[in-house]
């Protein structure tokens, strides 16, 4: 029996590891052979939430990391999370921007697989059934992913209509989605039989994090229960946070009968250049992490907690993060269970610290919790489990008046490209525009210069050449054998 694999590396692996911070020139490095290793479909980082990364953080233009994805990994599927937004945080755009957006992708030939969450923010009633025939009009797999969690409402019965829910949109596989990696065998095996049996034979995947340390032995039972397409990454962009090792899960689906359908000799050499781009710029190396029960309690995806940290240092309470994470388990109790993955789980946890640092609860509100008891998010958002009381409080808030009064109107294509520099600037750069709300954060990406490149072991005299470059007390370099010699002589030198 075979198995099959997604690879999270330069999407989901860089995310949880990485802080998305991984470069146009380290996935080029690599992406040939990632290309040619026989995965399912690879993640790539080229939704919006990515474009404001790229531009703002790292300096570095889009559109031309999609182009390169396109160009060294032409016959492989390349997959991102999708849907109508561009940052989660922020209201949706006007629906045109989205489909220009995801059309500019599908020509790059950078995106041919869209992942959607379903059970997040109301998408089934809201933005599904025009969303996905685009996605299918542009030629795109459409992979649905339901998210687990752990909630008194968040019951088998629960997933069981989920499931049923999103079968009229014929996707072409379903996942589970375990953002938290909260997933234990025990609890899988009462859970993926029924989502299993409701798609109606629509393949299932299996999407976890080794949060809790537990994403492998989770994966292997899925293959016993027949799930036969796993979610991996490569070493060192693998473990930690992320996803299990496609290493580790292959060798152990082969001691169980099972062929992985992965060419783990050709990612050696990928798992080895990445790991000389992490130790070179500094950058986490995934290892496996010890099993943390508090996972389970406050239910706060790894980076998240890793960005309260910060905030909590900025308000000067750092020292009181078990109190905030005590907070958050009242909080989402509060609000209804909301399910703990983006922007959910942001929202909560800055309330929780507010909660603490003013030592009132709820003396102040976020906006984006006023537009939950609104039910602005969907069926998550103000839902009959949310507390009726605080429910109240918040509606009766001025806030909560000023934020209902603002209408949303859909704005025509033409008119945003007039206030943006009209009908003469390309569609990338229109994009970009609007993704980064002018041209200022755009001008300083471009002044920037080009992406560092970072060469891969097939062409190791032109690293050879890089590192010489740093050492200035190094004047020449030979190299001899036997009757042929080569001197390098470095420039650089004092």
């Amino acid at each position: 029996m075979d198995v099959s694999f997604i690879d999270t590396t330069f999407r989901d692996g860089s995310q949880s590891l990485w802080a998305s911070g991984m470069r146009t020139g380290m996935i080029e490095a690599v992406a040939e052979s990632m290309g040619r290793a026989g995965f399912e479909a690879v993640e790539v980082p080229v939704n919006a939430v990515y474009v404001k990364k790229f531009v703002r953080d790292l300096k570095e233009d889009p559109w031309e990391m999609a182009r390169m994805v396109a160009r060294k990994m032409p016959h492989t599927v390349k997959s991102c999370m999708a849907g109508a937004i561009i940052s989660p945080f922020e209201a949706p755009p006007p629906r045109s921007i989205i489909e220009l957006f995801y059309t500019v992708l599908a020509e790059i030939g950078a995106l041919n697989r869209a992942q959607l969450t379903t059970n997040t923010f109301g998408q089934i009633k809201g933005s599904f059934p025009w969303i996905i025939p685009l996605f299918k009009r542009l030629g795109f797999q459409i992979a649905l992913a339901i998210s687990y969690t752990i909630s008194p409402r968040h019951t088998d019965e629960y997933y069981a209509k989920k499931t049923l829910e999103i079968l009229p949109f014929r996707p072409d596989v379903i996942y589970l989605k375990d953002q938290g990696g909260l997933l234990t065998v025990d609890r899988l095996r009462t859970l993926l039989p029924i989502i299993v049996r409701n798609a109606n034979g629509i393949p299932v995947e299996l999407h976890s994090h080794c949060t809790t340390g537990l994403a492998e032995v989770v994966y292997l039972e899925a293959l016993r229960l027949g799930v036969r397409t796993l979610h991996t990454a490569v070493p060192p962009l693998a473990n930690g946070s992320g996803q299990p090792s496609v290493f580790s899960v292959a060798r152990n689906a082969r001691l169980l009968g099972y062929s992985p359908r992965v060419d783990e000799t050709v990612l050696r050499p990928v798992e080895e250049q990445l790991t000389a781009i992490a130790k070179q710029e500094k950058l986490p190396i995934g290892a496996p992490l010890e099993y943390d029960y508090a996972q389970y309690i406050h239910q706060i995806p790894g980076g998240v907690i890793s960005n309260l940290r910060y905030q909590l240092i900025e308000m000067g309470i750092q020292d009181r993060i078990d109190e905030v994470l005590e907070e958050v388990v009242q909080v989402r109790k509060d609000f209804g269970y909301p399910i703990m993955i983006t922007p959910h789980s942001q929202f909560v946890v800055t309330q929780a610290a507010i909660n603490v640092a003013t030592g009132e609860r709820y003396k102040l509100v976020i906006d984006e919790l006023i537009l939950f008891a609104q039910g602005v998010y969907g069926e998550d958002s103000g839902y009959p489990w949310m507390d009726q009381n605080l429910k109240d409080k918040v509606l009766a808030m001025p806030r909560a008046n000023e934020l209902g009064a603002r209408q949303r109107r859909e704005i025509p294509l033409k008119e945003i490209r007039e206030k943006l520099g009209g009908a003469g600037v390309s569609d990338e750069e229109f994009l970009l525009r609007f993704i980064m709300k002018g041209e200022q954060e755009i001008a300083a990406m471009r002044a920037a210069g080009p992406p560092k490149q970072y060469f891969n072991s097939t062409l190791p005299l032109v690293t050879l050449l890089q590192e010489l470059k740093k050492h200035t007390k190094v004047r020449y370099i030979r190299a001899q054998r036997g009757s042929d010699s080569l001197v390098i002589q470095n420039q650089s030198s004092d």
